[in-house]
């Protein structure tokens, strides 16, 4: 053997087999979410593992727990939540960038992940955020783990900017709600997407509603809310905010449904100029964006969206993947 081909053979022998990466691009939704956590069970369950995560909004949370091995400990959080619950992590503020604060939000990301960094995850992570000043896609991939997650999905005027490097943060949605962009840049050979966008508009309204009733109950105004649940927001700002008067939504509900509409119309243009390999659809769109509650059946509609796609995730692993490394449960 000639020494040329001595030094290639002994590289060869030096540089380890890596096989083809998977990406998982998951969505912004708000509660609807929770699908997200459905969807990646299903898919482990079938020996698809995902080796690139790409997340906005509550889709970076989802996807870094995945990543940070917490999930099942996120469904049980999920799966604890009542309406009453909800309410009771909502911080309302005044003379500030937010109507809520997010502080016990933040104590329980702290409870989990407190000093964890990014490059602390066993594959590659990216959090979705918008630059408020600029409106640049920021993709968050170094540095505090909870910090990156904030910041993804930092709902303007529902939870105040994040600042990082100097830059003032907020959701990711607004410029992609969907991120297949970041698994294609950081080498996936193949991309799933699992969209929560793609079922929304309209769903959401209640028989004889001309509008989303987006939050999935008008506080103070819906008779579904208990009243001790309603005692929980106590002073008069939180009811002048979620008030609303009769056949009109409430202020909450103008903001949330603003931004449904963005997400629809940014991720069918972001979608059609970079499409996924397989595009996964839960049908969730009659479940209010904060019906948390609705954990159960949001996971339920993950998995079954992920087994109603398995033929065409199978007809892409045998177009993108080579034959040795292909999932053999499919």
């Amino acid at each position: 053997m000639t020494t040329e081909n001595q030094s290639k053979q002994d590289v060869k022998e030096r540089t380890p087999y890596v096989p083809p990466q998977i990406g998982l691009a998951l969505g912004s939704g708000l509660a609807r979410g929770f699908a997200h956590i459905g969807a990646i069970k299903a898919l482990t369950r079938h020996g698809i593992k995902p080796t690139i995560v790409a997340g906005t909004s509550i889709g970076a949370l989802v996807g870094g727990c995945y990543l940070a091995g917490k999930l099942d400990e996120f469904e049980d959080w999920a799966l604890s939540l009542s309406r009453r619950k909800v309410f009771s992590y909502l911080d309302f503020r005044v003379r500030a960038a937010s109507l809520i604060g997010g502080a016990k939000l933040i104590s329980e990301l702290e409870s989990h992940f407190d000093g964890m960094i990014i490059e602390d995850l066993p594959h590659p992570f990216v959090a979705i955020a918008s630059d408020l000043v600029t409106g640049h896609e920021v993709w968050l991939r170094k540095g505090d783990f909870i910090n990156a997650m904030r910041a993804s999905f930092a709902l303007p005027g529902v939870f105040p900017p994040v600042e990082i490097n100097h830059r003032k943060l907020v959701d990711g949605a607004l410029v992609n709600p969907v991120p297949v962009s970041p698994c294609s840049a950081l080498g996936a050979r193949l991309t799933i997407a699992i969209d929560l966008n793609a079922d929304l508009i309209g769903k959401a309204a209640k028989p004889g509603q001309g509008y989303q009733t987006v939050i999935g109950f008008d506080i103070f105004n819906d008779k579904d809310v208990a009243p001790e649940d309603q005692k929980l927001f106590g002073g008069s700002i939180a009811k002048r905010l979620f008030r609303r008067e009769a056949d009109n939504p409430s202020l909450f509900g103008v903001m949330v449904s603003a931004l449904t509409i963005i997400q629809d119309r940014v991720t069918r243009s972001r979608l059609a100029g970079d499409p996924p390999d397989v595009h996964i659809k839960p049908r969730i769109g009659h479940i209010g964006l904060m019906e948390f509650e609705k954990a159960k059946e949001m996971i339920a509609e993950g998995e079954a969206a992920v087994e109603r796609s398995l033929p065409k995730i199978k007809a892409a692993i045998d177009v993108l993947l080579p034959k040795a490394t292909q999932p053999q449960s499919l």
